[in-house]
């Protein structure tokens, strides 16, 4: 009884010790604060913001309205790719209203990935999706969009390369980036191969995260053999015919957001002599992959480091560069924050109760 109540209250000063949910929210988004204010401060602390300042005012309204067109083209591709996830398929209203909704949370707030998977289950759930269909639609969005930021910089650096501007250090980046491909699409087709190699992923995967998790005292995980038995019959249902509307829905997301970049690049006057598409393609897939751990909200501070860095270091003015690099965040990160504001709030206005009135006194309204 003694050793049991002794740690009983051994136990409970260990999570009185430990801080409340909102208390690890506010220190997340204090120090991803302090990251970003510290990024920039040292990013920009060499760069005249008055010559970047004449640099964007130097651009015509013909050059910006491009550049918005592309920006917006490039929202409605993260609905393309939802509507080929899900079954029955997604319309493209209730998918706008989702992607853009999930994407203003992930942008601003401390590990908005998170919430933005939780609002993405209750929209879904509103619309009447189950959550093992969400799941899967979750599940494999995020799978094909890891492979496309793998496979990204193996092609843009095989391109660099063919425009002859070899170097070592590409070549080796090439090849980490292939073998990470390569083992990614092992697990997944181990996974997807039968139920048994399923079911063993999910053991392994389960034991690796619990062990992760016993490091911050959490409870073990449970269960994940049953999760990816399920996920596997739900994908290969989905991948036999969709693979294909899948992966160019991915592909076209990807590619879109890289248009923004380059075409922002040129219109400030940085040109293919400078920094030819290839370099900026392959600057742009590192910077997609330096977003893969959430550090900040959207890769705030992140993007624009990695960018203007790797752009510079292939040949670009830092200026120029900077002003290319701070009007396509402004439209691929700011843009999204207002778009998704006005989403959620329309969402949050049509699904509201319609506030019927009880039929008897006492009766309480649905």
């Amino acid at each position: 009884m003694v050793s049991v109540s002794s740690s009983s209250g051994g136990e409970g000063m260990r999570t009185g010790r430990r801080p409340s949910p909102r208390a690890r929210q506010v220190i997340k988004g204090v120090l991803s604060l302090v990251l970003v204010v510290g990024i920039f401060y040292f990013l920009f602390k060499r760069i005249d913001f008055a010559e970047v300042w004449a640099e964007i005012k130097a651009m015509t309204w013909l050059e910006l309205s491009v550049l918005l067109v592309i920006a917006l083209w490039n929202l409605v591709t993260y609905v393309l790719v939802w509507m080929t996830v899900t079954t029955p398929r997604l319309s493209f209203g209730r998918g706008m209203l989702m992607t853009q909704s999930t994407t203003a949370i992930s942008n601003t707030v401390p590990g908005g990935a998170a919430i933005g998977i939780g609002m993405t289950y209750t929209m879904m759930g509103r619309w009447g999706y189950s959550r093992s269909r969400t799941t899967t639609a979750v599940l494999v969005s995020g799978v094909w969009n890891s492979f496309i930021k793998l496979a990204l910089p193996v092609f843009a650096l095989a391109a660099v390369a063919l425009q002859g501007r070899v170097s070592s250090a590409r070549v080796i980046a090439a090849l980490i980036g292939l073998a990470g491909l390569a083992a990614a699409i092992v697990v997944f087709a181990l996974m997807l191969h039968s139920e048994d190699q399923a079911r063993q992923v999910g053991l392994r995967a389960g034991r690796i995260g619990s062990r992760l998790l016993a490091l911050i005292h959490r409870p073990p995980v449970a269960g994940w053999e049953i999760a990816t038995v399920k996920f596997r019959a739900r994908t290969v249902d989905l991948l036999r015919h969709g693979w294909i509307p899948i992966t160019v829905a991915s592909l076209l997301s990807h590619l879109s957001l890289y248009l923004v970049l380059l075409v922002a690049l040129r219109q400030v006057g940085v040109s293919e002599a400078e920094v030819s598409w290839a370099e900026v393609l392959a600057v742009f897939a590192f910077a997609r992959l330096a977003t893969a751990i959430p550090f900040t909200p959207g890769g705030a501070g992140v993007v624009e480091a990695v960018l203007i860095g790797g752009l510079v270091a292939a040949g670009g003015e830092a200026d120029q560069v900077t002003a290319a690099v701070l009007v396509y965040r402004a439209l691929t990160w700011a843009l999204p924050i207002l778009v998704g504001i006005g989403c959620y709030l329309w969402w949050r206005r049509q699904s509201m109760p319609t506030g019927r009135q009880p039929t008897r006194p006492g009766e309480v309204a649905p």
